[in-house]
């Protein structure tokens, strides 16, 4: 497996950002998709998420590791979004959150986040992800099924992201009818699965305020070298050959 680090850039025009990267499917770390003087960057942390929806249970998911074979991780427990928040700032775990959107519950803080939109207005503004993780958790190496291009933007801690082309799907042990991986992508068993040792792929580390343009159909492994959170927006396939593959996976 051979990994290369993504280029980082900013002040990207619409016309280079969609001729050289978004309709050849290349990765790059957006250094100013987000505007830096969105309210998001100065307002938000944990205290803050607290005193808004502190109470709200959430459901804890913990390695994925047990579960690489399964069509889906199951909640290891269920506790206040709090006292979560209280766990992953003192001390490292695996546990994360999966379908919790606090944007959704609290949809007035989508308004904190201002985009320089290098798309030309095809980025889904209005249906954002939240996503948060303590040190050392992870998700499983996967593709988005609705094959949406996706820019994931970090605003707290960092993450390591590996990527790699839908081009190279047949090595990588898929899941049936899924669309994650079987192997630890981490520490891959070659023996095992030998196809991995050809993968070509890209790492990306995202720090606050960089965003990651995972295109369409990539897989993608995200790791958090520290605890933190990041928000994504998508923009939705727009070529016919996006849209058949999305109707292979």
């Amino acid at each position: 497996m051979k990994l290369v680090q993504v280029h980082k850039a900013e002040k990207i025009n619409s016309e280079t950002f969609i001729n050289s990267y978004m309709k050849p499917r290349l990765p790059i770390i957006l250094k100013d998709f987000v505007h830096p003087e969105s309210p998001a960057l100065k307002k938000w942390d944990y205290d803050y998420f607290k005193k808004i929806a502190g109470d709200q249970k959430v459901n804890i998911y913990g390695a994925e590791l047990e579960s690489l074979d399964k069509v889906a991780s199951k909640p290891i427990a269920q506790t206040t979004f709090s006292e979560y928040l209280d766990l992953i700032d003192s001390t490292p775990t695996e546990n994360r959150l999966f379908l919790f959107n606090l944007l959704n519950l609290k949809p007035e803080l989508k308004s904190d986040i201002l985009y320089n939109d290098v798309t030309n207005g095809k980025i889904l503004k209005w249906l954002p992800f939240m996503f948060f993780g303590g040190q050392g958790s992870a998700t499983r190496n996967h593709i988005d099924i609705d094959m949406s291009h996706v820019f994931i933007t970090q605003f707290r801690g960092i993450k390591r992201i590996w990527l790699f082309p839908w081009e190279q799907s047949d090595l990588m042990y898929k899941l049936p009818y899924n669309f994650h991986s079987l192997p630890n992508i981490k520490e891959p068993d070659y023996r095992r699965y030998p196809a991995l040792l050809y993968l070509d792929g890209y790492e990306a580390v995202l720090h606050p305020g960089e965003t990651l343009y995972i295109p369409s159909g990539w897989w993608h492994y995200i790791q958090y070298e520290t605890e933190g959170y990041s928000v994504s927006v998508r923009a939705l396939p727009f070529s016919i050959l996006e849209k058949w593959r999305d109707s292979r996976t």
